[in-house]
């Protein structure tokens, strides 16, 4: 249950190149939510989420955005004590 890669080298027309970020943001959350959702081991919607961000990688590629950040985050675990070597 993978996504296919899409091929995104031909911007679409309503896009402007010109007008497109040098950079993009992405807060990646949910996914085992996703899969909960719809009766899926947890671990499916994981790989949903790393095959969405791979597509998000080559459309950025494709069409010259220069940075994209990717953020994730389990809203089960932010309540979970912070280990001491994140701030080491």
């Amino acid at each position: 249950m993978t996504l296919q890669p899409h091929s995104l080298i031909e911007l679409p027309a309503d896009l402007d190149r010109d007008r497109l970020p040098r950079h993009v943001a992405v807060i990646m959350d949910g996914n085992g939510r996703w899969a909960k959702q719809r009766n899926l081991p947890r671990v499916m919607g994981h790989q949903r989420g790393v095959d969405t961000l791979k597509n998000l990688l080559r459309c950025c590629k494709d069409w010259g955005i220069e940075a994209l950040t990717a953020y994730a985050f389990s809203t089960e675990i932010g309540g979970a004590p912070c280990p001491k070597w994140i701030f080491s």
